[in-house]
């Protein structure tokens, strides 16, 4: 009996899918719980398994694809079936399935030139950050469907002034851009992964949503390495590696508690203050980009829970092992770019959070500081710089310090 093979539910409000490899190919053989292919949805790579064994009798959606949940993937059999008897055959798909039925791209054709159809939770939400009206946008996508770059596309054409100097009829059409004045002789094309085309759109759109502003501090971080020190050890015994991102996580915790404004999102009606304080850690993965993993409930962690946290949410991200929930849900975000190097940089914010704090690297400085009998004197410190990016629609210049003013204090103030 065929077996069809339809997309999962991955994770709460993941609705559809990008297929970006196929593992097994039409005639060949796979058994059951196999690898058959792998799939990314908001940076999340996952591998679906095959739910029964026997040969790839059809497969319904291409590579670079996208598909929806529910939606037909491929068709397994026995050797001498037909793979265009699927309508017939048994269901079998993975866990947790949605049971929405698969429409024929003939009947999203046929739409009425007002139904939308079906809209992701991606173009959803940009629609509201940016009010428009879904029914003015013209979608590009499969059957008509409206994506991302349909909506970018969209505002960038109403921010364009609305006088037009129309080209004589016999100009000749202008050359592509980003070909004619980019690719030179001997350079060569690195076609744009699925998660860089996601970092890229992400960036581009939470540029265009919120004025960004920065601010920065210089953090003494004596105390935290003094802690650190003499408590690596002893975390350790427990299977946990601390690091300093631990502190830092705190430290924000700390500050977000003090300053709920902080722990925010932007809306029309006002300003969303969320009453759980849910961490996202930007985590590199080298050449293929980064992702941010979220420590959900980080406020109700110890020092010794969120180094926990930080060890396998990290790992798990480098190994491609995360879940499409463990990226979504974050309410401020902390990048520490000074992994490589760097002392100071301008993130830019996680929408629709209202701030990220960026970490620059740790360095031994030259400071003024004042001994315990109130006399000044030169000493070595282990100094860092903190950067914090904010909506200056929710926080003003003030109320931004005095955020971070009390990350630093934390971190300077550093006990158990």
């Amino acid at each position: 009996m065929a077996i069809k093979v339809l997309v999962p539910r991955l994770g709460e409000g993941v609705e559809e899918v990008t297929v970006t490899k196929w593992l097994k190919q039409v005639g060949e053989m796979i058994a059951e719980l196999d690898p058959l292919l792998e799939v990314n949805t908001d940076k999340v790579d996952s591998e679906i398994p095959a739910p029964a064994p026997g040969i790839i009798l059809s497969i319904h959606v291409p590579e670079g694809s996208v598909a929806r949940v529910g939606e037909l993937l491929a068709v397994i059999g026995e050797e001498n079936e037909q793979a265009a008897e699927p309508q017939a055959s048994a269901h079998l798909s993975l866990p947790t399935p949605s049971k929405l039925p698969v429409l024929p791209i003939t009947a999203e054709k046929q739409a009425p030139p007002h139904d939308l159809g079906f809209i992701s939770p991606v173009v959803s939400r940009m629609a509201a950050e940016f009010g428009i009206d879904l029914t003015q946008v013209s979608g590009t996508g499969l059957g008509g469907r409206i994506t991302k770059n349909d909506i970018l596309s969209y505002i960038d054409t109403k921010r364009t002034p609305s006088t037009v100097v129309e080209a004589p009829v016999s100009a000749a059409p202008p050359p592509d851009s980003t070909k004619a004045s980019v690719l030179m002789t001997g350079d060569r094309l690195i076609k744009h992964s699925l998660m860089r085309k996601s970092i890229a759109e992400h960036m581009l759109a939470s540029k265009r949503t919120s004025p960004h502003v920065l601010t920065v501090m210089e953090v003494d971080m004596s105390r935290v390495v003094a802690h650190r020190l003499t408590n690596k050890a002893l975390f350790a015994r427990d299977g946990v590696n601390l690091t300093f991102t631990a502190y830092f996580l705190s430290a924000v915790v700390t500050g977000l508690k003090a300053f709920p404004l902080a722990n925010s999102s932007w809306s029309d009606e006002g300003v969303i203050i969320h009453t759980s304080i849910h961490l996202g850690m930007a985590t590199s993965l080298g050449e293929d980009g980064l992702i941010v993993p979220v420590i959900k409930g980080a406020d109700g962690l110890s020092l010794l829970g969120m180094a926990r946290t930080v060890n396998d949410l990290s790992s798990r991200a480098r190994a491609k092992k995360l879940q499409p929930d463990e990226v979504k849900g974050g309410t401020f975000t902390l990048t520490n770019h000074g992994v490589s190097g760097s002392i100071l940089a301008m993130p830019i914010i996680n929408q629709p959070q209202c701030g990220i704090l960026g970490v620059g690297a740790m360095q031994k400085r030259v400071v003024a500081v004042t001994d315990g009998l109130g006399n000044d004197v030169i000493a070595i410190r282990p100094m860092v710089y903190l950067s914090f990016v904010f909506d200056h629609r929710i926080l003003d210049g003030a109320s931004a310090d005095w955020f971070l003013a009390k990350v630093k204090e934390t971190l300077e103030n550093w006990s158990d």
